[in-house]
């Protein structure tokens, strides 16, 4: 098995084993992105969409009422099932089994793409985009929503260290100059961006994907250990030696593909 296998193989054990919890979950669930998303789309209603990663299916039900069909994909079956668990009254989204990095659609079938807070997983995400220019019509939009990592060598040590020992199936989260530059590369322009600070309640986020409390005591050290520079960019809340909150950075952009694009493959 090769070490992308392995990755995804452990991101199927994850969300496998989590489905339920990312359906319910608050940060997951909620947000003004989800909104932002269809006022950025503007929507056909002829317009067929595809949700990459879809995970619990939020952004799916964001767009269904707007389009004519939504194709929702992710590499976990059960996610998919416990996505459509909550959304059977959707009779327009379509769930399919499918890794982002091979898409099985072929090229230029959507008038749209999405993908939200899920990217991080992807262990070669240049694959990812050019199979996102692949599958799109020319014209096409694409919304990528995902934590990023700032700049700072330091701070993006210690996002991605925090983040891989919370959740074992995070890969990495990437600096938007890295995410433009991939776009850019494979023919996409972008239209419109967003960052915003994004605050994550400590015990609800670390138990979401924690096998033991052991793990959770691990992620606890990690953070209570760092020094005030670190704090102070994740805005770490700290109550009694108890973590009570901290802060990423998440991006937001809107990109179209170009009409003519001598890099498709």
């Amino acid at each position: 098995m090769t070490q992308n296998e392995e990755v995804k193989k452990l991101v199927q054990s994850q969300f496998a084993k989590n489905a339920e919890k990312y359906v319910m979950s608050e940060s997951h669930a909620r947000g003004d992105d989800l909104s932002q998303l269809v006022n950025w789309l503007h929507p056909d209603p002829n317009w067929i969409i595809l949700d990459i990663a879809t995970g619990g299916g939020h952004v799916a039900k964001a767009l269904s009422p707007h389009v004519a069909h939504v194709f929702a994909t992710d590499l976990t079956q059960q996610m998919l099932q416990a996505a459509k668990k909550h959304l059977h009254e959707y009779q327009n989204i379509w769930y399919i089994i499918a890794d982002a990095e091979s898409l099985p659609f072929l090229n230029e079938t959507f008038d749209a793409v999405t993908c939200r807070i899920a990217a991080h997983h992807f262990p070669n995400p240049e694959n990812f985009i050019r199979e996102v220019n692949r599958i799109l019509r020319p014209g096409g939009k694409f919304v990528l929503i995902d934590n990023v990592s700032p700049e700072d060598q330091q701070l993006d040590q210690f996002m991605n260290t925090l983040e891989k020992l919370r959740d074992e199936s995070h890969v990495r989260c990437h600096t938007i100059p890295e995410w433009k530059g991939w776009l850019h590369h494979w023919g996409f322009e972008e239209r419109k961006s967003r960052i915003r600070k994004k605050t994550y309640d400590f015990p609800t986020w670390v138990k979401r994907t924690a096998r033991s409390e052991q793990q959770i005591r691990e992620v606890q050290g990690y953070i209570q250990s760092a020094d005030r520079t670190i704090h102070e960019y994740f805005s770490v809340t700290i109550n009694h030696d108890q973590i009570i909150s901290l802060q990423v950075d998440e991006w937001m952009a809107l990109f179209e593909k170009k009409s003519s694009n001598n890099d498709t493959v």
